[in-house]
């Protein structure tokens, strides 16, 4: 994590792309995608027939912080020809859309297994620290606005504590014949980014958005991480 944001900060830039926003987190013990950074069409094809399928494709630009936003995501990627027309039509649309926009290519990776979507995050406040953000994903986090706060460093019973304070909570636990998740898994995620945060000063802002969780014994999932520097 060290040498990732070191990097950073000699290149002057303080938006983490994707693929080292990833490999930081998987420092602090999260589960990431499979995946890599391909710079042509060909290096995509070869990418995806190494991952198998489905695939995600992501722009994977400096300048592009949203890019679902933009049209820079497509999912469930099934063939080669998928992947190749995928390429080319992200490319063409974004660079007419943001003509000064640097495109280094895409970032392919595998699709994640299906679960509850939800998101994790952190702000630093500059009076009290960093801030720690939980919430289900979709019309939860958009429409109700049903996230939880709490202030880091933070136990994993503190962690459980926030989760029950939404009103979410029981779709969390199963409600109406819907499975649960394994909410353990969120509390431990909330205590790494806790973690991660107090380690290290210099970041300023985390999303993890989403995290996929499954059922009892099923590891939880970083399908989409960013984070800023200071």
């Amino acid at each position: 994590v060290e040498r990732i944001i070191n990097r950073y900060n000699r290149l002057g830039l303080t938006q983490v792309a994707e693929v080292d926003a990833k490999k930081i987190l998987e420092a602090y013990d999260f589960n990431i995608t499979r995946g890599s950074v391909c710079t042509s069409c060909e290096a995509a094809v070869e990418v995806g027939k190494q991952l198998g399928f489905p695939l995600v494709m992501k722009i994977h630009s400096p300048d592009i912080i949203h890019k679902s936003d933009v049209g820079g995501v497509r999912l469930n990627i099934n063939g080669i020809d998928e992947i190749r027309d995928a390429f080319d039509l992200m490319m063409l649309r974004i660079a007419r859309r943001f003509p000064k926009a640097r495109l280094d290519g895409v970032y392919l990776e595998t699709m994640a297994a299906k679960g509850r979507e939800v998101i994790l995050g952190m702000h630093r406040d500059p009076q009290f620290g960093p801030m720690l953000m939980f919430g289900l994903g979709g019309i939860f986090v958009e429409v109700m606005k049903d996230v939880t706060f709490n202030l880091a460093p933070i136990t994993e019973d503190e962690a459980m504590q926030m989760l029950a304070s939404t009103r979410s909570y029981a779709l969390l636990k199963g409600f109406r014949g819907q499975s649960g998740v394994d909410m353990a898994e969120i509390a431990k995620g909330l205590k790494r980014i806790s973690q991660l945060s107090t380690d290290f000063s210099r970041i300023i802002e985390l999303d993890i958005n989403p995290f996929i969780v499954g059922g009892m014994g099923n590891a939880a999932m970083v399908a989409d991480a960013r984070i800023t520097l200071s």
